[in-house]
Parts: C-alpha cells; sequence; structure tokens
C-alpha cells in the first residue's frame, strides 16, 4: 500500500524571493574549508575517538590541505579540553593553520574556551544559539528578545577576553543554529545585533555561519534563504558567510553547492559526510565536484584510499561501497553495455585534451586508484568487460566475433555460480576452453619448405596425434594455414585470421585467432600461443578443430 502524505507535518514555507541570482550563478572557486570531524563528526560516533586516534586524523587533515579545523568543544568535557591542549603544548598545528573551538552562548562555559586555547597562534572562537521558534519555545522557554540578548552577552564576553589575549590572533564566528527554520527577518535580527558587537572590517572580517542544523526543505529554499542575507547583512564586506548543511533529506550536497551560487564563502562539513543522525555535509564529494568541473579545490583527494583508510580507522566507521569518489565499487561496471562503453572510452582517451571516458566522471587515477576495478565480470556483464579484462591482465586482443564467443561462455559459468568472475578465474576458463584442449587432435610438431612444382605454395609435414595415435600428415596451399587444413582429414573452411605478438624483444611470443566452419555447422574460434608465429596459427588451426569436435 503506498503510504498517503500525513497531516501530522507541515511543509516548510517559501520565503518568497521573487529575483533570485543563484540559479544563473556558476560556481567559479573553491570555498574556503572548515573540517568539523573532530568535533561534530567525533560526537556523532557511537565510540568517540580517543586522543591518539584524533591526532592521527588531525594529522590527515592538515596534509589534505584544511587551513580551518574545528578541533573540540573544550568546555564540554576534559577529554576534549586536554586534546586542545595536546595539539598546542606538543606544537602540532601548523603555523598556517587555524584551530576552531566551539562553544554555547552561555557565560559559564566561554573562559573555559580560552582556557583551553591559551599559547594558539590562530583560534576562531565559534559560539551558538537556538534561534528558531520550536527551540526558542521548547527547548529554552524564551523569546526573541531573550535569544538576542543571549546572543550579545556572549559575543561581548567573547571580544572582551580576546582583548586581553593580543598574543593570538583570533577570529571569531557565531551560528544562529537552526538557521534555516528560523524566520528570516530574526535571523537578520539578531546577525546583525553580533556583527555589531564585533565589528568586523574588511581587514578583520567575522564568520557568520548559517547552518541547515535539520535539513526540512528543498535545496532551493535554503539558496534563496541565503541569497536573502547575502542581500540585507550589514558590513557584507566584512563578513565571511560560511555553510553548515546536514543531510536529513540527503541533499546536503546541493543544498551547499547552491548556497555558494547564492553568496556564500565558506563551508563547515566532515570527510565522507560523517555527523549527527544523517550526518554533515560531505567535503569529499564536494571538493572533488568542483575539480571534475576544473575548479582547484584546494584539498588534494589523490591518495583517496589512504584518507579513507585514516577517517576508518579513527572513526570505526566504514565507507559504503558506493559512496561518490571513495568507494570501492564506484569506478566498478558489472553491466555488459557500460563495460563495452568504458572499453572503447579508454582506447579512444589517449591524446585527447580532456577526460571523456564514458560513465566515469573522473579519471580513477587523479584519486590514486588503479583501473584494476574498474570493469569486473558478474552475470550481468556483457564481452566488453571480459575483453578488456583478457586484454589488461594478458595482452589478449580478442577479435570481436571472439569476445562474443567467449562471452557466452563466462555467461554459462556466472548463471551456475551466481558469483562474480575474477580475472584470473576467466583466464583459467579460456585457457581450458582454447588452449588446453588436446583432444581428438594434439599438434607434436611440423616441417614448413617450399613447393618446388608450384613456387606459389608451402608444402607442409605435420606430425599429430588423433585419438592417442601419432601420424604424419601431408598438405599444400599457399600459405601455412591452407596447407594445415588441407592436411587435415576434415572438412574445414577458414572464416577469419588475427594474429599479434604478446610483449616485446626477442622473448616475445606471438598469438592467433582463427574462426572454423566444419562441414556446415556453426564458426567457431581457436587460440594458439607460441614463439613462432606459424606455430601458433597451426595450434589456433587444432584449437577450433578440437572445440568443434567436442
Amino acid at each position: 500500500m503506498i503510504q498517503q502524505p500525513s497531516t501530522k507535518y507541515k511543509s516548510f514555507p517559501v520565503i518568497g524571493l521573487k529575483d533570485r541570482k543563484w540559479p544563473d550563478q556558476v560556481i567559479q572557486k573553491a570555498p574556503m574549508w572548515c573540517s568539523s570531524d573532530l568535533r561534530d563528526g567525533n560526537q556523532a560516533l557511537i565510540e568517540p575517538m580517543n586522543s591518539e586516534k584524533k591526532k592521527a586524523l588531525f594529522q590527515k587533515l592538515i596534509a589534505i590541505g584544511f587551513k580551518e579545523i574545528e578541533v573540540a568543544f573544550p568546555s564540554a568535557s576534559q577529554t576534549d579540553f586536554q586534546f586542545v591542549r595536546d595539539l598546542i603544548e606538543e606544537h602540532l598545528i601548523p603555523e598556517d593553520v587555524w584551530i576552531q573551538v566551539l562553544v554555547q552562548a552561555r557565560e559559564d562555559l566561554i573562559p573555559r574556551t580560552f582556557e583551553a586555547v591559551k599559547g594558539a597562534k590562530k583560534v576562531i572562537v565559534h559560539f551558538y544559539n537556538a534561534t528558531s521558534p520550536v527551540f526558542r519555545d521548547v527547548v529554552f522557554k524564551t523569546d526573541q528578545p531573550g535569544s538576542l540578548n543571549l546572543a550579545v552577552k556572549a559575543a561581548t564576553m567573547i571580544a572582551d577576553l580576546a582583548a586581553a589575549r593580543p598574543e593570538t590572533e583570533w577570529r571569531f564566528e557565531y551560528s544562529p543554529e537552526t538557521f534555516s527554520s528560523t524566520e528570516m527577518d530574526y535571523a537578520l535580527e539578531i546577525s546583525s545585533a553580533v556583527i555589531g558587537v564585533w565589528k568586523p572590517t574588511p581587514q578583520k572580517k567575522m564568520i557568520l555561519n548559517l547552518p541547515a542544523t535539520i535539513e526540512h526543505s528543498t535545496p532551493n529554499i535554503y539558496a534563496d534563504q541565503i541569497e536573502w542575507m547575502h542581500r540585507h547583512l550589514p558590513s557584507r564586506d566584512s563578513i565571511i558567510m560560511s555553510l553548515h548543511t546536514h543531510n536529513d533529506r540527503g541533499c546536503a550536497i546541493a543544498a551547499t553547492e547552491l548556497g555558494l551560487m547564492a553568496g556564500a564563502d565558506r563551508v563547515e562539513g566532515c570527510l565522507f559526510g560523517n555527523g549527527e543522525r544523517t550526518g554533515n555535509v560531505d567535503i569529499v564529494t564536494m571538493a572533488l565536484n568542483l575539480y571534475t568541473q576544473g575548479i582547484n579545490p584546494g584539498l588534494s583527494f589523490d591518495d583517496i584510499d589512504e584518507v579513507r583508510r585514516v577517517y576508518e580507522e579513527s572513526t570505526q566507521l566504514p565507507v559504503h561501497p558506493r559512496h561518490p569518489y571513495a568507494g570501492d565499487l564506484v569506478f566498478t561496471a558489472f553491466s555488459g553495455s557500460h563495460q563495452d562503453a568504458i572499453k572503447k572510452g579508454f582506447a579512444a582517451q589517449e591524446g585527447r585534451a580532456f577526460w571523456t571516458v564514458p560513465y566515469l566522471p573522473i579519471d580513477p587515477k587523479d584519486l590514486g586508484r588503479s583501473y584494476d576495478a574498474v570493469i569486473r565480470v558478474n552475470s550481468q556483464s556483457g564481452k566488453g568487460g571480459i575483453s578488456y579484462l583478457i586484454e589488461k591482465e594478458y595482452d589478449l586482443v580478442l577479435p570481436r566475433r571472439l569476445q562474443i564467443e567467449f562471452s557466452q561462455v563466462i555467461q554459462k559459468f556466472s548463471d551456475t555460480t551466481g558469483k562474480e568472475v575474477t580475472a584470473e578465474q576467466i583466464w583459467k576458463i579460456f585457457d581450458a576452453e582454447y588452449l588446453s584442449k588436446d583432444s581428438p587432435y594434439r599438434y607434436v610438431a611440423h616441417h614448413l619448405s617450399d613447393d618446388p612444382v608450384e613456387p606459389d605454395n608451402v608444402r607442409l609435414t605435420l606430425e599429430a596425434e588423433h585419438k592417442g595415435t601419432l601420424k604424419n600428415l601431408h598438405g599444400k596451399g599457399e600459405g601455412p594455414i591452407e596447407a594445415v587444413i588441407s592436411a587435415l582429414p576434415e572438412n574445414l573452411k577458414v572464416m577469419d585470421y588475427h594474429e599479434h605478438s604478446l610483449g616485446e624483444g626477442t622473448t616475445a611470443k606471438a598469438v592467433s585467432y582463427i574462426e572454423l566452419r566444419k562441414n556446415d555447422g556453426p564458426t567457431l574460434f581457436g587460440v594458439g600461443i607460441d614463439r613462432n608465429i606459424i606455430t601458433a596459427s597451426i595450434k589456433a588451426v587444432f584449437s577450433a578443430l578440437n572445440r568443434s569436435l567436442t
């Protein structure tokens, strides 16, 4: 039964921005990035990170290129407080990196926050209070003036405590928590009041963070809210407008991208979207989305597997195999039509100015990933994927009709097992089907010579076993293959022939592919491999003949 809409839930009102500009904008540069992995991400874990895991993740965030990292909520626990002290006292913070600490708009917690960051060179003090009607009415039992007064008092205390510590370079950040469900005129009023306390300038900017703390509407509504604030804020040139989106509706990426188009300058989020409930915005995906549009994201994910490893070890959370860019399977195609398109795309990519491989929006090598897992084979796969693996792993370039023929062999195997077929298994099946069939005929040796009577022909003496009996067969023709066909006591017709070398230099082998028809039956391929190209061709004939007789 289809679930009907419920009157239990009300839709979020559209703010009515009639002349919105953001739909016509294009993101042209990366935002400022702030990682919240060690704070927002950590508090969302079943088992919060210990100090060593947090340090390992902190170091990885530095290596990725983050210049702003929210490291803790130091007034919330001694563990968080001590972690901040460890970063400072162990000199783990690079000169150009800002550490960010979070605190509620509470006068009893703010001094403790300043104690935690004593001695740090660059600090962002980030305070917040929830501003939406449900939080004012239900959680805090206050009204709009009460919430505004709370924010002003906290902003004033923060400014005074920072002024008493000039040895540190300070930046202030305010979040009207639950901004996206706050009345816009009130969100502007309370933000303006904090701006009035801090008095930022273009040379000494403050951060105004506008969070979608609980995502409850489509991304376009959030973009309208951001653009409305962008237009109406006082001292806009002195404000870094920041986004902090959550993923309750699964739209955090879209909301953040539209928010940047609407005028925001900065993004807070976590690696792989960790965070409360369904998570914060995924900065890995955000950054690599920019990268695929030709924009330098300012963050390095050129070894995405190593980033994922540190993240998983630190958080004890797995990255989903289908996670954008980083999952084990995101560059893997099982579908036959997908595999065929990717194989053709790889073949055509060389020499092109832009990456244009079908189904792969990014070159896996840019992320430190190999092409090994791009094509994998199961019951849904076709000739393109199978031939790609054979070519990549074993250097065999199968003719198209052989690709079709062999894919049917693999299809039967995968239908029987119901499992993925590895490249090694494919090779074993190929070897058994084409290279190791030596019954009822088995090639032993041959001697080839020019025909003294017909100069355009060659003569062949062929030594072979037939059902265990050694025989000497004789034939002639315009070439070795025609001579082999004439020597064999079967009615055979050559339909197609291909050959190529395997490897380079004096040790290279040759591979021959021959398509034969016996009597009026179906055509079948044979494959032969040998250091001698003529021997490889004869083996290919024997391969096809044996397949037609079994």
